[in-house]
């Protein structure tokens, strides 16, 4: 029961990191790498911003691994958390919100489309400031809200 505990912490926990991440790495010292996920359209099967998810993934695997050494420990599932939200992270961001495989397309779930909203605006931002909407999973109402 405590393991699923830690799991699950862990996860709600990355969405706090990643937004962070997002907003003072990604549109900060790292726009380097974050720059051309701004720019309309998709030129390569791979971006810059791919590097992120490596730098997610290190943590995790060094989690992994000391997480049975020398016995299974709450190392492990911190790591776990951390690879379920990566994995959410990515059918999310890539899959859903910008296509980039032909996966559920037509949804009509009210929350998944509030996470394309407001993923939307933060893409309306082609440059590095004035950027909004840094969260994932959890973005403001205002976003889930029926057109009137």
């Amino acid at each position: 029961m405590l393991f699923t505990v830690i799991t699950i912490l862990t996860f709600v926990t990355m969405e706090g990191v990643t937004w962070c991440t997002h907003k003072y790495i990604m549109h900060g010292f790292g726009w380097f790498l974050h720059e051309d996920h701004h720019q309309p359209g998709y030129p390569n099967v791979f971006e810059k911003n791919d590097a992120f998810f490596v730098v997610f993934a290190i943590p995790s695997i060094l989690l992994f691994y000391f997480g049975i050494r020398p016995e299974l420990n709450y190392l492990f599932f911190i790591g776990l958390g951390i690879l379920c939200y990566g994995i959410a992270y990515f059918l999310v961001h890539d899959v859903l919100i910008h296509r980039r495989f032909n996966w559920f397309k037509n949804t009509n779930n009210q929350y998944l489309k509030g996470l394309r909203k407001a993923h939307k605006i933060h893409h309306k931002h082609l440059g590095k400031p004035d950027g909004e909407c840094f969260g994932m999973l959890f973005v403001p109402f205002k976003y889930f809200k029926k057109r009137q």
